[in-house]
């Protein structure tokens, strides 16, 4: 063998000979490229302010078109899809020893035209888009003790009644209609002219789910190590909010799954607030809302059929205590269901493919932060149903949706394309404002149904 490598060390002994001399030729200085294109390097690369802890960038970029048809006009508009949208954010941790850890997260939310606030009048909506906040907090975690998050971020129950195990969660979820186009504005089916009242303000007032918690709060939270399954979690924030939940996911039998269930309480020491249907300007009791929801979420791994269920109630206490719905015999509650039900399996070799349907309804009782302006006022709403008098309150209203759609994972690059349709129709009850007291005349209100289609891609990084 010896022989045979005589030849291939001569020439590698050449090379090396030829590239010292070619060096010397330089004045010495083989390596001053290198070292100027290493310095280059650091100059324009991301550094940690420390060794310490970790750091990962990531992200998603959601963008739509969404089709609508509101009974007389149809349009459509490329947005940002509200459902899951897009973000970049930056997180990291340390380990303190073999128990303990600490950790950061950073996350700013990103919005082009924001797929739940565009009206047929501002369809740009300027004032819902640009960047902002979703999460900015620490933690410490424990493998004996739990987690403790403290800054920006999710409550207890936050998503408790939006659980899902498929892909749909990034375009469609099954219990939060609201971020699929339902900031435009309600036509009247009588007249077919415009509200100033959007479909949102028909759930909860601002389109939060019954029973559903809250993100981008500031606030305290608490999770449990899970046992057997089950994790259990609580959290405390301004003005003042707390809420627990419950949550357990497994595998059985073929199946998995995942399901939760929470409670919540809304205070606010006689300040407004938007998570409650009822107001106090000043003074005066507290607001104070009670939430309870839930949701499960079923997949059988063989044939890729699964369900998503979830449910919520919300009863707001200061309804009864408001000069506006005093006597009237108001209803304080909301509540609602969903359901999901579909298939999502590897058909080809791109990645998942999910084809489904969904069907969700809301009823829900007064309203007391939106009127409808009457013909006393000026100019009345589109939806006023009254010839002469004053304003007039939500007393009641309801919102159903049917949809079905389809979606493409391609897992070699991050991606996921989808195809969803919507159609809300609408249930909405007026009683007129007599003397500051909702004790007038009452009316059931003709609304036009509204579709919706859309269509994007979400590509994760």
């Amino acid at each position: 063998m010896l022989h045979r490598s005589a030849p291939v060390a001569a020439t590698l002994a050449l090379l090396a000979t030829s590239s010292i001399g070619y060096g010397a030729d330089l004045g010495g200085n083989c390596c001053a490229d290198l070292e100027e294109r290493i310095a280059e390097l650091e100059a324009t690369m991301v550094r940690k302010g420390n060794r310490k802890l970790s750091l990962e960038i990531y992200g998603q970029i959601n963008e739509a078109v969404l089709f609508w048809d509101d009974g007389v006009e149809s349009n459509a508009h490329i947005v940002t899809n509200d459902n899951a949208r897009s973000r970049v954010g930056f997180r990291g941790k340390a380990k303190i020893n073999d128990d303990w850890e600490a950790g950061y997260r950073l996350e700013i939310g990103v919005r082009s035209v924001n797929s739940k606030r565009f009206t047929q009048n501002d369809p740009k909506a300027l004032a819902d888009s640009g960047l902002d906040m979703r999460d900015s907090h620490w933690y410490l975690k424990s493998k004996t003790f739990g987690a403790a998050y403290v800054g920006l971020g999710t409550s207890a129950t936050n998503m408790i009644t939006e659980l899902n195990l498929s892909q749909t969660a990034s375009f469609s979820k099954y219990s939060d209609v609201e971020d699929s186009g339902l900031g435009l504005l309600l036509r009247s089916a009588t007249n077919g002219r415009l509200s100033a009242l959007s479909w949102r303000r028909l759930i909860g007032d601002g389109g939060d789910q019954p029973g559903e918690g809250e993100r981008a709060l500031n606030l305290v939270r608490y999770e449990s190590p899970t046992l057997w399954g089950f994790t259990a979690s609580g959290s405390w924030g301004e003005d003042d909010i707390w809420d627990v939940a419950l949550r357990y996911a497994g595998e059985a039998a073929g199946f998995k799954y995942t399901a939760g269930i929470g409670y919540g309480v809304v205070l606010d020491d006689g300040q407004t607030q938007t998570v409650c249907a009822g107001t106090i300007a000043t003074g005066g009791s507290d607001t104070r809302c009670n939430n309870l929801g839930g949701s499960i979420s079923i997949m059988h791994e063989e044939t890729g059929l699964f369900a998503n269920i979830g449910a919520g109630r919300k009863v707001d206490d200061i309804i009864d205590d408001m000069p506006l719905f005093a006597g009237t015999g108001a209803d304080d509650e909301q509540t609602f269901w969903a359901a999901q039900v579909g298939i999502e399996k590897k058909f080809n070799s791109f990645g998942k493919t999910t084809v489904y349907g969904e069907y969700y309804s809301y009823e829900g009782g007064a309203n007391g932060r939106r009127t409808v302006d009457g013909p006393d006022g000026g100019a009345a709403d589109a939806l006023n149903p009254f010839a002469t008098g004053g304003d007039s309150a939500i007393f009641a209203s309801g919102v159903d949706m049917y949809g079905a759609g389809i979606a493409q994972g391609f897992d070699d690059a991050a991606l996921l394309v989808y195809l969803s349709y919507r159609h809300y129709e609408a249930d909405l009850t007026l009683r007129q404002i007599v003397g500051g007291s909702a004790t007038g005349a009452v009316a059931d209100v003709a609304l036009d149904d509204l579709d919706i289609v859309m269509t994007g891609a979400m590509i994760k990084f």
